[in-house]
């Protein structure tokens, strides 16, 4: 099996195609990225930019470069020594215009019949043999449906006619009611749709890649490119959706020849991967997660807990009652047609009403601590959701307890489809509510973290480094993706928030008497987040607010919107272009936060680029990069400055300051060939020890493994270590000399204080001298 060292990942789209992706492999080979990693690349809805709504997967995007474009990405990396890794997407496909899906399309027309069916998850009873497909603007609006050039329209909207079911002259709406589908009020998919989605996106419909046949046609592009070796890995998409994830990696694997594997699986603190997943990782989530957290002062909890709860009336946030009432407002709400679902599978005979079976089973969701089960190993996981669940509600402890030996039955249709439900109710209710609403600190409220673990220590950090050393090797390690809620850089400076307490709710006080916003907690969320990407334009701030607050669900929400409450969080967004007295305490505290921010951010850029694990720089992050979540993360970035910055620097030019964006780009350079060029220093990992007075501000770690090899130092909580005096006498000790990758600075084996090592900058990374 070929293994990256390191990756890359590219956002290829319309605008940034598989043939642009070429061009670029000259400068990333002299990043020294080892490995081209790239967003989904099959057929999509036409216009999408992230790709995962992928409508065709025989063939390769024309929009994104077309089968031509991936011979000339892959040509290029293989000229240049580069492999290429790819995202795949398993579990669903997109259906929001159905004549460009013909999978969709096929069944929407002959129903049952068709050579698709199989591949679709609808519950063809509930629906009285029709899919239910949630599109009107009210149940009134089948008035509007006609019938042009052989299709049934609804507006835009276009939909296939069922053999023999229209001639001339018909009444749309009989013909309407002769199809295989039915169309219905997008507000009735909460409680009546019949087709498994994802999560609760009503056009992407999920597939069911355990049959044979669909794996085989849903996946042949796939192994051509393995086949013709254009592809040497890949990344799988949201495997808990899947219904035998354990059995398709083992089949993936087969297919591909053995390739390398990695899953977009979220890891809960302590979870670990089944035993029996054949893959070398995940995407690296639960890695920025512990890298975030030693980046973090774990002394000022207490003073954003105490802002945290003056922003809640005196009530302090309780983490494990906020996702429980947000989990069950998922089940509840947008996901209660899945729930339902779940109850009408119950054996015949079963002795519990539909509605108490939704109840208990959205109950047990509820209780999960992680986002799936799998059975059998998971069995106990189950069993202490079902104590859990019949702890919180005494009144459902008799179908509770007949519901556990049910749901541990993975061969039943029920205990497969709990599995697959658990992970959306997770991802919904946590990932996209709760993590908008527990907002003392947004750093810590990243996909793949526990937020109520405030801070790592160095020696709870070194810790899980040797594990994932010996456990998980070649697992990704990532600090941005086109997923995260906040960039790796916007994160660095909030965690600076952990350190200026008092200042930072002097501050939020000071902004929330000038531009109020009757949320508190929402507004605590969102002046972190334009503290956090400043500058930023208005247009960027006024989307990501309003995205947070519906997120949230507080105020407003996507389905509701409340015109009054988003008014005024525009007008709080506005103030801070418009308002000369909030742009100036706004700009007061981004200066105080600056310094600070950037010295984290290179020290977890070092510490994730040297750690154990895969490193993996997401498209454009070696320069200072503060986006908010998606689509802000997402944006379009110059390469052209980046290559030219790392010429100057290979010739011989320095970043006068640790605050040039240059900097971050020379650390990453220089870690990256580093990786890449002297791999057997990099096959341990030892902590380093400092002495002295400021020793706690130090984070250090050797990779050799039974000597000397490349050792990362960076700076911790930079502003406490500024008030205390600096790094004074503080001391590690060299076995050997060794020589800075960042400035080529020499050093002599024994004692060396670290204010010399770091005197140009807070991160520093040594080789051998030798």
């Amino acid at each position: 099996m070929r293994t990256p060292i390191s990756t890359y990942r590219l956002q290829i789209r319309s605008g940034f195609t598989l043939q642009d992706a070429a061009t670029t492999v000259p400068y990333l080979k002299s990043l020294g990225v080892d490995w081209v990693y790239l967003s989904p690349i099959l057929t999509a809805e036409q216009g999408s930019d992230h790709g995962y709504d992928v409508t065709d997967p025989a063939a390769i995007d024309p929009e994104r470069g077309g089968p031509e474009g991936l011979l000339a990405l892959s040509t290029a990396a293989r000229e240049a020594g580069l492999g290429v890794l790819v995202d795949i997407v398993p579990n669903h496909v997109g259906v929001a215009t159905p004549v460009q899906n013909p999978w969709w399309w096929s069944l929407l027309q002959e129903g049952r019949q068709s050579r698709y069916a199989p591949a679709f998850d609808v519950d063809w009873d509930f629906g009285g043999g029709r899919i239910r497909i949630p599109v009107l603007g009210s149940d009134d609006d089948l008035g509007a449906l006609e019938v042009v050039d052989g299709e049934l329209r609804y507006y835009d909207h276009r939909f296939p006619l069922a053999e023999g079911s229209y001639t001339d002259g018909d009444d749309p709406r009989q013909v309407h009611d002769r199809q295989h589908y039915e169309l219905v009020f997008w507000r009735r998919a909460d409680d009546e749709l019949n087709y498994r989605r994802f999560f609760a996106v009503n056009t992407l419909a999920g597939i069911r890649v355990e049959d044979p046949e669909v794996f085989d046609e849903a996946h042949a592009e796939v192994v051509r490119w393995f086949r013709e070796g254009l592809v040497h890995g890949l990344r799988i998409d949201h495997p808990d959706g899947l219904a035998d994830p354990e059995g398709y990696l083992h089949r993936l694997r087969e297919v591909t020849g053995g390739s390398y594997l990695l899953i977009e699986k979220i890891l809960e603190p302590g979870e670990v991967l089944p035993g029996g997943f054949d893959c070398e990782g995940t995407t690296g989530y639960d890695a920025l997660a512990d890298v975030d957290r030693v980046f973090i002062d774990a002394g000022g909890q207490a003073a954003l807990d105490a802002l945290d709860a003056e922003l809640r009336d005196g009530r302090s946030a309780d983490y494990e009652e906020m996702i429980h009432g947000t989990k069950r407002r998922i089940t509840d709400g947008i996901l209660h047609s899945e729930m339902r679902r779940l109850a009408r599978l119950l054996p015949a005979g079963t002795d519990i009403t539909a509605d108490t079976a939704a109840d208990a089973l959205s109950e047990i969701i509820a209780a999960f601590p992680v986002y799936r089960s799998y059975l059998p190993e998971g069995g106990g996981i189950l069993k202490d959701a079902c104590d859990l669940a019949a702890r919180r509600r005494p009144d459902l402890s008799d179908a509770l307890e007949r519901l556990l030996p049910l749901l541990r039955d993975a061969s039943a249709e029920l205990g497969r489809r709990f599995q697959q439900t658990s992970g959306m109710v997770m991802a919904k209710g946590v990932e996209d509510t709760a993590f908008f609403r527990y907002t003392r600190l947004g750093t810590l409220t990243e996909v793949g973290a526990d937020p109520t673990e405030f801070a790592v220590t160095p020696e709870e950090f070194h810790t899980r480094m040797t594990r994932r050393q010996a456990e998980l090797p070649l697992s990704m390690t990532t600090l941005s993706t086109h997923d995260t809620k906040r960039s790796e850089d916007t994160r660095a400076r909030i965690s600076v928030l952990a350190e200026l307490g008092p200042q930072w709710a002097a501050s939020l006080r000071r902004l929330q008497e000038l531009a109020p916003l009757p949320d508190g907690p929402l507004a605590n969320l969102l002046w972190q987040a334009i503290a956090g990407a400043w500058p930023a334009s208005r247009e960027r701030l006024q989307s990501y607010a309003q995205k947070a607050a519906r997120e949230a669900g507080n105020s407003t929400d996507w389905l509701d919107p409340d015109p009054e409450f988003e008014a005024k969080l525009s007008d709080a967004v506005d103030a801070a272009f418009d308002n000369d007295e909030v742009r100036s305490e706004l700009e007061s505290l981004v200066a105080r936060l600056t310094p600070y921010g950037a010295v984290n951010a290179l020290g977890a850029k070092l510490v994730q680029l040297t750690m154990p694990g895969v490193p993996d720089v997401y498209q454009g992050t070696e320069f200072w990069d503060r986006s908010l979540t998606d689509p802000d993360n997402r944006r379009a970035f110059d390469f052209g400055a980046r290559r030219d910055a790392l010429a100057a620097l290979d010739a011989g030019e320095r970043p006068a300051s640790y605050l040039d964006e240059t900097t971050k780009l020379l650390v990453t350079s220089r870690a990256l060939r580093l990786r890449r060029d002297r791999p057997e220093l990099f096959t341990g990992y030892r902590p380093v020890a400092a002495r002295g007075a400021a020793a706690a501000h130090l984070l250090g770690f050797d990779r050799g493994a039974d000597g000397p090899g490349a050792m990362a130092l960076a700076t911790r909580l930079p502003r406490g270590l500024e008030e205390s005096g600096g790094w004074r006498e503080t001391s590690i000790e060299l076995a050997v000399g060794m020589r800075d990758e960042l400035t080529g600075n020499a050093f002599p084996a024994g004692t060396v204080n670290v204010a010399d090592i770091l005197a140009g900058y807070p991160v520093a990374l040594l080789v051998p001298a030798a």
